[in-house]
């Protein structure tokens, strides 16, 4: 269950100054997703903190809660916009062997993904974020993150109503804030660096191999809820889409899914706190033979966002879940010692946006959960000697976005991001020190990651 170092730093200026001539130069341009930008009339910053995605505003939220189908602007391309993030890694102890195929020990180079999108409104109503993508670290194609929507307004007590469905493929894909899973903090990290293994059905372990439908409304503009069922895809339809289903835990039947949110804002203040969560019986590695597992995610969120004049921004979030695991059929088939595990994981964040241009963000997160030998074994630097999920540390990104606003260069046809984000381990699946049984310490696996990400 365990998935997937700082050195040569000197060499790091040298490859960020030529990101920025290459991206300055000219030819590929930010994902804020232009072709929004393009049918809305205006520039990233209409709806994104800091010129870019995917960090929302409140225009940014009510665009996406409407079914992505705002704006009049005639344009002769229609909602497609294009993606690319190539990066550098670098951890403070290499990986033998490779960080992944075709990779060396250390110091990567990389194209991580190049995405194509179908962004903006299909009919009045209905609108979508379809996105596919190369990852060029794994030499797959895939269909990403999925999120048609239709989308209608009403009143409901005299106050308010705006309701519609959300067909995605990603629970809390469609959710309006960047506080749960699947647009959460970190937004890019590094695929040729080590990372924690252990992760909660609901954060992320589902994505691409599920199909859902939910309903969603907001009333008054400050009470959200959205609920609905998620099935996994079949094994054929996955493998046509670039999904490899083999191994992954199969959904008996549907999972139940919901969310709830407050928001208010004062002045230039904005909170949203809200819950989340998910419910599945899944049979192990696809195993029905001993009957389905049992996962119950319960997860907290809190949003704070200021705005500071005109150009500049707070934005801090918080996010807790807590997994309760029964783990009958896995015992069974020896995949755990245990028949029931406990699983909690807390991130933290706080940026600051200066200018719509420059960003500074600091956050922290915490894994921890039930000791079991059988699902967290000793592996070299991906597993842990201890048996043990917990994990903990902490991540600083500083980022540059020259485009995005209404005066910028070719607005709002092409952005681009510059990003250097650095990851320390206090903790690593289990351990601090000789934390795999093979001698690999969770310092080994800081990370720098710097990125460019272009998007038109």
């Amino acid at each position: 269950m365990f998935k997937h170092s700082f050195a040569s730093v000197t060499r790091f200026p040298a490859f960020f100054a030529l990101l920025i001539i290459f991206a300055s130069a000219g030819a590929l341009p930010a994902r804020a997703m232009p072709s929004f930008a393009r049918q809305t009339g205006g520039a990233c910053t209409l709806c994104h903190v800091g010129s870019f995605g995917p960090q929302l505003n409140d225009y940014g939220r009510q665009f996406k809660l409407n079914g992505y189908v705002w704006g009049d602007a005639k344009t002769p391309v229609p909602g497609l916009s294009a993606m690319a993030l190539t990066s550098w890694t670098s951890t403070s102890k290499g990986q033998p062997g490779g960080a992944a195929p075709g990779f060396g020990d250390n110091n990567n180079f990389a194209l991580d993904q190049a995405s194509l999108f179908y962004a903006g409104r299909i009919f009045a109503k209905v609108g979508a974020f379809v996105q596919g993508t190369y990852d060029g670290i794994g030499k797959v194609f895939t269909i990403d993150n999925v999120d048609v929507r239709f989308a209608d307004q009403g009143t409901l007590g005299g106050k308010p109503l705006v309701y519609g469905l959300s067909l995605n493929n990603n629970p809390t894909a469609q959710d309006l804030w960047n506080t749960t899973p699947a647009w959460g903090f970190p937004f890019t990290q590094s695929g040729l660096a080590p990372s924690p293994g252990a992760a909660s059905l609901i954060d992320g372990s589902l994505s691409q191999q599920v199909g859902g439908m939910t309903a969603y409304a907001m009333w008054n503009g400050l009470v959200f809820i959205d609920g609905g069922v998620y099935a996994t895809l079949p094994r054929r339809t996955q493998s046509a889409l670039g999904v490899d289903p083999d191994d992954e835990n199969q959904i008996k039947g549907a999972a139940p899914y919901w969310r709830a949110a407050l928001q208010h804002t004062w002045g230039p203040a904005y909170v949203a706190i809200g819950t989340f969560g998910m419910i599945a019986s899944t049979f192990p590695g696809r195993d029905k033979s001993a009957g389905a597992d049992r996962y119950s995610d319960l997860g907290f969120d809190a949003t704070y966002q200021m705005q500071i004049g005109d150009r500049n921004s707070l934005v801090t979030g918080i996010t807790y879940i807590h997994e309760n695991q029964n783990l009958t059929a896995s015992k069974s088939l020896g995949l755990s010692d245990n028949s029931a595990d406990k699983l909690n994981t807390l991130r933290a964040r706080a940026t600051y946006t200066l200018d719509n241009t420059y960003g500074i963000s600091a956050g922290i997160f915490n894994i921890s959960g039930t000791q079991d030998i059988g699902i967290y074994a000793a592996d070299p630097i991906d597993g842990g000697a201890a048996g043990r999920p917990n994990s903990n540390g902490y991540i600083f990104e500083a980022t540059y976005t020259p485009f995005g606003k209404d005066s910028s260069w070719l607005s709002p046809w092409v952005n681009l991001r510059l990003a250097l984000q650095y990851t320390i381990y206090s903790k690593f699946n289990g351990g601090n020190l000789n934390y795999d049984g093979f001698g690999r310490n969770a310092s080994d696996n800081n990370t720098l990651f710097a990125s460019a990400m272009f998007a038109f």
